[in-house]
């Protein structure tokens, strides 16, 4: 792999990280957040995505609609859960939980679905992302406020739906050969018009919603397409087996994140816990 790949996938996990960790930062409702952060993330990527429509590379086609509608769905499962875990829960807990279990379950969905058989490696890989998810929430079953249980199991939702959109982004990009940078721009387009009959339903609170949390739409409308763009792009050229592990780095700087603005505690356990994540998705990806 080279350097400059190298280079490309750890800024887009630091994009990540970044973008999650202010995503916390997110005051009033969740629908409102994210509907916000679509719109603001659509009309960022417009310009570029549609490019391709313009010089036919690629066409608005029935497989193009259909690979947008489905993700959309998917990635609006994701924000919302995602969200709706931050709300409640820790971040230093929640962020390692997901982009654990999502790598998990999304080769749980390849041996049900597909009929993959993986090595040795992987199942092992498997279990020590368990073993790393349970050293990060400590006690699980320990009373109190911060209840890391619960917070555990948002995380896991959130990690499903990582897998499903996974599964299917992958399946629309390299079997239906659908240009990256135009799907990922009808993902955020559909997902935004969606959430708009939500978000209409609360119009009373939009200007409010938009005011108070302006900083973090922005953030996250830049840095969110930014992350998944970059890592599709190494994708093109560099091994996906490469590319997942190394991405998901971002799991310890989300930790240290959470420590040092948000004050949460038990850092060394955290940090631990996250590499051991970050050693399993490496070994699932082998």
């Amino acid at each position: 792999m080279q350097p400059g790949m190298i280079a490309l996938v750890l800024v887009a996990a630091a994009a990540h990280a970044v973008w999650n960790t202010v995503s916390k930062y997110k005051r009033g409702d969740t629908v409102l957040f994210v509907w916000a952060y679509t719109c603001a993330a659509t009309l960022l990527c417009l310009p570029i995505g549609i490019i391709p429509v313009i010089t036919g590379a690629q066409p608005l086609s029935l497989w193009f609609a259909a690979g947008a509608i489905v993700s959309a769905v998917l990635h609006m499962v994701y924000s919302l859960a995602l969200q709706s875990g931050y709300d409640r829960f820790d971040l230093g807990v929640v962020y390692p939980v997901a982009r654990g279990t999502g790598p998990v379950l999304t080769m749980l969905s390849a041996i049900l679905l597909l009929g993959e058989r993986p090595t040795g490696m992987a199942v092992l890989g498997a279990v020590v992302v368990v073993a790393g998810i349970v050293v990060v929430a400590g006690n699980l079953f320990r009373s109190g406020e911060s209840h890391p249980l619960r917070g555990v199991s948002w995380g896991a939702a959130t990690g499903a739906a990582i897998a499903g959109y996974t599964l299917w982004d992958s399946y629309s990009v390299t079997t239906l050969h659908l240009s990256p940078i135009t799907y990922f721009t009808g993902t955020f387009l559909l997902q935004s018009l969606i959430l708009t009959p939500r978000a209409l339903r609360r119009r009373d609170q939009i200007q409010t919603a938009v005011r108070t949390n302006a900083w973090p739409i922005l953030t996250v409308a830049v840095f969110s397409p930014l992350a998944y763009i970059l890592v599709l792009t190494a994708m093109r050229t560099a091994p996906v087996a490469l590319v997942a592990p190394l991405r998901e780095s971002s799991i310890v700087l989300g930790s240290l994140l959470a420590w040092r603005l948000f004050h949460e505690d038990h850092l060394a356990r955290r940090i631990i816990g996250a590499v051991i994540v970050l050693a399993g998705i490496a070994a699932i990806s082998l």
